[in-house]
């Protein structure tokens, strides 16, 4: 792998103290984002980076990518990397920070509350498994689902990649409003002024 594909990692307590001269991207989806996020942090979903690349080139400060564990954010970086953009990762994410005993602003959501996308993947991978189980007592070819979700979830782990999270984000919960993510990128332009 190349070398300058892997990010720069800083703990929760060095982003903190960094934090005034940094720009801090959450690449989490809305809803989680809403939920808490690193003060000053702009969301960016993951999925929406490309859009943002432009504007990401332009800023002249340090920019920190955060997610809720470290593994979204990790992936963003290499993603932006590829792209000729530096970014650190923080590592253990959002929920490191708060572990650390660190403040989360809270988004005005408008009620919009919506749970972490690890939690989303639990409640559904757990669904469907119990699901293709009492089916399975009608029919024995529905315990198939069940098989295939724990296929998922230990493809997942090998791979630290997450189909189930990627589709989850694509529902209408956890998409940002093209308003919202227009004044990011407008924001970020004007970071990225001298």
């Amino acid at each position: 792998m190349n070398p300058q594909l892997n990010p720069s990692v800083i703990d929760a307590d060095e982003a903190r103290t960094r934090l005034p001269g940094l720009t801090v991207i959450d690449v989490r989806t809305p809803g989680e984002y809403a939920a808490g996020h690193l003060p000053q942090a702009l969301n960016i979903p993951v999925d929406q980076l490309d859009r943002a690349l432009p504007a990401l080139r332009q800023l002249s400060g340090e920019l920190l990518v955060a997610c809720a564990s470290g593994a979204r954010s990790e992936n963003a970086c290499r993603t932006l990397a590829g792209h000729g953009i530096r970014a650190m990762t923080l590592s253990g994410g959002t929920q490191g920070w708060a572990g650390r005993g660190h403040a989360l602003d809270r988004s005005a959501s408008g009620g919009r509350t919506v749970w972490a996308m690890e939690r989303q993947v639990r409640f559904t991978a757990g669904t469907v498994v119990l699901a293709g189980l009492a089916l399975g007592l009608l029919h024995p070819a529905w315990q198939l689902l069940s098989a295939g979700i724990a296929g998922g979830l230990v493809f997942s782990a090998l791979t630290n990649t997450c189909g189930m999270a990627a589709l989850l984000s694509k529902l209408p919960h956890n998409r940002p409003r093209p308003a919202d993510l227009d004044a990011t990128l407008a924001a970020l332009a004007q970071r990225g002024r001298p």
